[in-house]
């Protein structure tokens, strides 16, 4: 296996493919003359071709394809890319192909791509069928298993064992420089402790958002209380988000960078004494840059969706969360997010400013 040529299937969403790439670098070290191939969608594509590990990214371009079927002539455009794409991956003659994702789609490029070992989890943690298509299936000791272990756990059938990851993002120095600008800009005023604060998720999971006025009371004591610089970072789209959070502060605080990828925003973490937010892809990129987390949770389940490293928990049990992914969408109370109070995410962050040096 070491100079074999490995797929690696994780196509989406961002917090996910973050959590699959500690289980890639770890095939990357034990086997370190592997050559390793990552299919994705186009959001996660510039973060993997930044990690040294990745030796070839291959964009899956689902909203293409999915609007070129909704006409014939786009439709026998689509049909004829779609072939190509394939006769292109079996090129690459992989000997194995590992599939993280689980769904009918990865399944189904796990299949086609030619390789004859197919590694996946089984029925049980798989959906559509995905498990179908593998033919290597690899059966979870439990169910519900934080996401970082569950995709080492798929590990086992190239016969590693991973206890434990040290967490680590490769930063090229082209985006430390982008970011170094920004940060020797800043007045003198704001060279004490950082914190950053990201307070947006991406519009498929507002559901996940604390209240915009809890982040501006929480916000305002850290700087009062703390005399700590405050920054907000964001993501596109995120902007009004954080310039309204910040209408409603007494104190001064700091509005991020405009970041032109992941790793750009990894690294403005990185530069941070603490990481303040919910469960999203950036709260996964602070973890793997070793910034101290405080993560507030709400409908979703914080065994499953734990980071690596040090953090702090802050979650309210309101008796129907964590909950299932329809009633997460639909749910217009969000009494779990409501109900965290501002003095105990202040109180988490206190600590993690204490720990972090």
């Amino acid at each position: 296996m070491d100079h074999g040529k490995i797929l690696i299937l994780r196509l989406s969403a961002v917090g996910d493919v973050i959590r699959t790439l500690p289980a890639v670098k770890a095939i990357k070290k034990h086997y370190p003359f592997s050559h390793i191939t990552w299919i994705v969608e186009e959001p996660s594509k510039t973060l993997l071709e930044s990690q040294p590990e990745i030796d070839e990214v291959i964009v899956f371009p689902r909203k293409r394809w999915t609007n070129g079927m909704k006409s014939a002539r786009g439709l026998l455009r689509t049909f004829g890319e779609a072939r190509r794409f394939v006769s292109d991956l079996r090129k690459h003659e992989f000997d194995v192909a590992i599939d993280f994702h689980g769904i009918l789609k990865s399944g189904l490029l796990g299949f086609l791509s030619g390789s004859h070992k197919r590694i996946g989890f089984d029925r049980k943690s798989t959906k559509e069928g995905s498990f179908l298509f593998c033919n290597v299936r690899v059966c979870l000791a439990q169910e519900r298993m934080n996401r970082f272990q569950r995709n080492f756990a798929l590990l086992r059938a190239l016969g590693l064992e991973v206890k434990t990851f040290n967490p680590g993002l490769h930063i090229p120095a082209k985006d430390q420089e982008y970011v170094d600008f920004f940060f020797n800009s800043l007045p003198a005023s704001h060279k004490g402790q950082r914190v950053a604060i990201h307070p947006g998720t991406s519009p498929k999971i507002s559901f996940k958002r604390w209240m915009p006025e809890s982040y501006s009371q929480l916000a305002d004591r850290l700087a009062r209380e703390l005399q700590a610089t405050v920054i907000f970072t964001w993501g596109p789209g995120e902007l009004s988000l954080v310039e309204n959070i910040r209408k409603g502060m007494r104190e001064p605080s700091v509005v991020g960078p405009r970041t032109d990828s992941l790793i750009q925003l990894a690294e403005v973490f990185r530069r941070c004494n603490v990481y303040v937010g919910g469960d999203t892809g950036p709260m996964y990129l602070a973890s793997l840059v070793g910034t101290p987390i405080v993560v507030v949770y709400g409908p979703t389940d914080p065994v499953l969706y734990e980071p690596l490293g040090l953090h702090r928990k802050v979650k309210k049990e309101v008796g129907c969360n964590p909950c299932y992914p329809g009633r997460k969408r639909s749910c217009n109370e969000l009494n779990c997010l409501k109900m965290i109070t501002v003095d105990e995410v202040f109180e988490a962050t206190k600590e993690m400013l204490s720990l972090s040096g």
